[in-house]
Formats: structure tokens, C-alpha cells, sequence
């Protein structure tokens, strides 16, 4: 154990956090305000009135004062201690909070560092429990001494893996993903959602943008130049296409660039009781990973995948099933994964073969019968409404590709759609270009429960619910009498088992 530091009594971050802390203010106010600092900035030039100059200089040096003096109160207010097994921290300036933690509620110690944090060399710790929305506390700014020897003390107390950071020289990392990985990696993301997420980026500076011509009294001039090179584009075949060319090597490089910022010079080591994984570019991450805490784990492929020879694999841990959506930090992905790696995790958290040995099953024709129903139905209540907004028959020649494809993807989506299980485990299969298999240890699941509609009762189907704590699983429409077995199986394993899903 590390005794290079007394925690026993209350102690504050590094002085530098007071930098980290400042800077963070200005940028979140920047960010809120940069249209009117655009404004203020653009015509500072034009003003001639020393007066007005002087409030201008008075009130930007108030804003830095204040945020300053600010940053300066949080930094001496927040304290921090540990005291019979339980972290202890006070924090406010104006209203002040107590929060104690005990150690058997602490889940992970991460370690992060944003560019700033690594140009004056401290690391952001957080302290992450299974039940909150967000990190439950945030250290700005400690040493990596001082971090190791805090997160030495609370693993001492909840048998968290180790604290220190792995050397490279003396231990080989399980997964090592370079710039050529990331690229492969890159090329089998989804290149629509991050084509989106681009285009709503440009939408939300161009509606800023407009905002600041608005105010310029320039709105006429971008119209103008929108309306004629939108004319422009849809009078030429050759600038659609060249149009559409543009926007797929957007897609690429955008696809490119996150996961190259996000997963940069990822490394996964392998230790006796945890998964240490370290990634990023400009906010550098170092997560540990106790094997006993992840609830379960589900590896995902597609076709592109399977063809370069990787898969990602997402670690689920403990949160609360309402703060399920909000904290995505507790779902945590090893990309770009080959088969070998894949075999080494699986077999280091559980015995995976009987389960994958057994035989495949399912849902009933009526999963496939339902979902085409609705499908159908959508399309038929779509194009009823396309039809009388346009008033234009030939939108319905468009079935002859629709439908082909609509029912291609049905197929797709219900072969997916399998699970199988054995004594300890259970396997669940879904997707529909991807292909995602989550495998799940019984005696985790903390609540099961069987539903079953007017409709499935007619074709003797019910749907099975199995509540982790880490999300839900789902089964769908399986033989009522199998759900049964499953129901009384996974009562009995959880009633009866004494090891500890935590």
C-alpha cells in the first residue's frame, strides 16, 4: 500500500487544478456566448470613443475576475478525505455539500487528462458507484503519485483491481490498435449516423450564422447565394453525383476522425482479476475494469467486420435500470478485436463453451407474422399520406424496390434473433445489418419476468424480460411452455447461488 500521502485528514487537488478549472469556466461561457463575442469583437475596430472602449476592457476584465475568484473558491472548498471506509468529500462556495461514499458503493477509479491536463501533468480522477447518473465525484486535478496512492486505498477496502498504471516494457498488451487499425475500424462504422451528426453540426453554424447576418442586416446576400447554387446543383446530373461522392468521403473522414479522437493508440491489458484500457487523443482515458463487476458482455460484427477480422466488444457494468440511457460511460467497447482476443476475454470471464456448444433456438413464426404486420402497415399508412400530399401516383413505382428490400431486412432481423442456454449461461443474439451476441451469466439477472398478449396467448407464445443490472435482455416470442422452463430455471439459479454478482 502506498503511504506516501495522508488521507486520513481533509486535503485539496493540485494548485494547477485551479488552471484546469478556470479554463473549463471560460470555455463553457464561450461556448454559450461566442455570438456575441463575434459581434463585440467585429466592431471593436469601428469604435472611436475611448469611453466606450474603457467599459468594453472594464467588462471583459470583470468577467475574468469573476470567473477567477470563482474558480478560486471551488478550488479551496473542495476537500476531500477518506475516514472508516468511506471517501468523504465537502464541496460549495455558497451552498455547501457533505457527500460520503462507502466503499462497497464504489464500482471504478478512472484516471483522464483533457490537453490541458496533460500540459501541466495532472489527471482528473473519478469515482464512479453503480447507481448514479453521472460520476458521482470528480477530482480536477491530483499528481499520478497522488492519484495511484488514493486509488491504492480504496482498492485496498473494495478489492478493486490494482492502481498502478501499466508499463508497457514490462507487461503485453492483449489489444493494441494503431492508425492503420483505426482505419479499418473506421471504415465498418456507421457511416450514415456520423454523416447526420455532421450534417446537424453544419445546420446548427448555419443557423448561428444566420442569426449574426440577421443582426448585420446581410440576410438577403446568403439567401441569395444559398437559392442559387442549390439551382445550380439540381440543373447538373454531374454536380448530384459529384455531390454525392463529396458526401460519402464526408461520412469516411468524419467516421475516420471520431474514432481516431475517441480510440487513439488504444491499448487493453489482460490482469489476473481486471481489463485495464487505455485510449485517446486529446482526452486521454485509463479505465480499469473488475472482472466480478461487469454484468455482461455483448460482441458485435457486421459483414465488413467479419471480412477484415474484427469485432468490438462492449462490457456492461452496474447502473441503475432508469439511469440506463444517461450514463454512457458505463458501457465501455474494446474495438477492433480479432477472433483470438475475443476467445482470450470470453474465456477469462466465464466458461463460454457449454453455452455455445448447445443448440440454437428461435422465436416462433409469430415474431416474423407480427413484425411484417406492422411493418406493412406503416408503409401502407405512409405512402396513403404520401399520395394525398402529392397527389402523384407514380410515388408507389417506388414499391418496386421498397418491398424487396423491406422484406430482405424481416428476414435478416428474425434469423438474427436466436438465443441459446445452458445451465450457467445464456446467449442472446439480435441485429439487423450488424449482428450483436450478448452473453450473460444466470445468477446476475436480478429480476425475470414473463409477458404474454391477447394475441400471443392465441399462438401459446409469451415474451421473457430478464433485468440486470445493467440493463435489460429481452426474448421474444418463444413457446409459452419453454418460457416457463426459462422463468423456473432462472428463479432457481439465483435463489441458490451464493456467488456474487458484484
Amino acid at each position: 500500500m502506498n503511504n506516501l500521502f495522508d488521507f486520513s485528514t481533509f486535503s485539496r487537488q493540485s494548485t494547477k487544478g485551479i488552471l484546469v478549472i478556470y479554463i473549463a469556466h471560460l470555455y463553457k461561457f464561450l461556448k454559450l456566448t461566442w455570438i456575441l463575442v463575434f459581434l463585440i469583437v467585429k466592431d471593436f475596430t469601428k469604435i472611436t470613443n475611448k469611453v466606450d472602449a474603457i467599459y468594453i476592457y472594464a467588462g471583459v476584465a470583470f468577467f475574468l475576475i469573476f470567473f477567477l475568484v470563482r474558480t478560486y473558491l471551488i478550488f479551496k472548498n473542495f476537500q476531500f478525505k477518506i475516514e472508516s471506509e468511506h471517501f468523504i468529500l465537502k464541496q460549495g462556495i455558497l451552498k455547501k455539500t457533505n457527500t460520503a461514499i462507502p466503499f462497497h458503493r464504489i464500482q471504478n477509479i478512472n484516471f483522464k487528462q483533457n490537453i490541458v491536463q496533460q500540459i501541466i501533468g495532472v489527471f482528473e480522477v473519478s469515482i464512479e458507484t453503480a447507481g448514479s447518473s453521472t460520476t458521482e465525484i470528480s477530482i480536477k486535478a491530483l499528481s499520478l503519485k497522488k492519484a495511484t496512492a488514493l486509488k491504492e486505498v480504496i482498492s485496498k477496502n473494495t478489492k478493486l483491481s490494482e492502481a498502478e498504471v501499466i508499463e508497457e516494457q514490462h507487461t503485453k498488451p492483449l489489444v493494441r490498435i494503431g492508425v492503420k487499425e483505426l482505419f479499418k475500424v473506421s471504415l465498418t462504422e456507421n457511416h450514415l449516423q456520423n454523416l447526420l451528426i455532421f450534417f446537424a453540426i453544419v445546420i446548427g453554424l448555419l443557423q448561428q450564422l444566420q442569426q449574426v447576418t440577421d443582426s448585420l442586416g446581410k440576410t438577403e446576400l446568403i439567401d441569395g447565394f444559398i437559392e442559387e447554387n442549390t439551382n445550380a446543383i439540381s440543373a447538373s446530373i454531374f454536380l448530384v453525383i459529384i455531390l454525392l461522392l463529396l458526401l460519402t468521403v464526408v461520412a469516411l473522414v468524419s467516421s475516420f476522425v471520431r474514432v481516431f479522437l475517441v480510440h487513439f493508440n488504444l491499448t487493453a491489458y489482460l490482469k489476473e482479476d481486471a481489463f485495464e484500457i487505455n485510449q485517446g487523443l486529446f482526452t486521454k482515458k485509463s479505465i480499469i475494469l473488475k472482472k466480478q463487476k461487469i454484468q455482461n458482455i455483448t460482441i458485435s460484427t457486421n459483414p465488413l467486420k467479419r471480412l477484415i477480422g474484427i469485432s468490438f466488444i462492449t462490457f456492461k457494468q452496474a447502473v441503475s435500470g432508469k439511469l440506463n440511457n444517461k450514463k454512457k460511460d458505463k458501457l465501455i467497447r474494446i474495438v477492433g478485436c480479432k477472433k483470438e482476443q475475443v476467445e482470450i476475454i470470453k474465456a477469462s470471464l466465464f466458461e463460454p463453451s457449454e453455452v455455445e456448444n448447445n443448440e440454437k433456438k428461435f422465436p416462433e413464426n409469430y415474431y416474423k407474422r407480427r413484425i411484417f404486420i406492422f411493418t406493412f402497415l406503416f408503409l401502407i399508412v405512409s405512402y396513403t399520406i404520401a399520395y394525398l400530399v402529392f397527389s402523384n401516383f407514380e410515388i408507389f413505382y417506388s414499391t418496386i424496390v421498397i418491398i424487396p428490400i423491406v422484406v430482405f431486412l424481416i428476414l435478416k432481423k428474425v434469423k438474427k434473433r436466436f438465443y441459446k442456454i445452458s445451465d450457467e449461461m445464456l446467449l442472446v443474439g439480435k441485429g439487423l445489418l450488424e449482428t450483436h451476441v450478448t452473453y450473460l451469466e444466470i445468477f446476475k439477472v436480478q429480476n425475470i419476468k414473463m409477458q404474454q398478449t391477447i394475441f400471443q396467448k392465441r399462438s401459446n407464445v409469451a415474451d421473457l424480460i430478464l433485468q440486470t443490472a445493467s440493463g435489460k435482455i429481452k426474448i421474444p416470442c418463444i413457446d409459452f411452455q419453454e418460457a416457463i422452463n426459462i422463468y423456473n430455471h432462472t428463479l432457481y439459479k439465483v435463489e441458490t447461488t451464493k456467488t456474487s454478482w458484484m
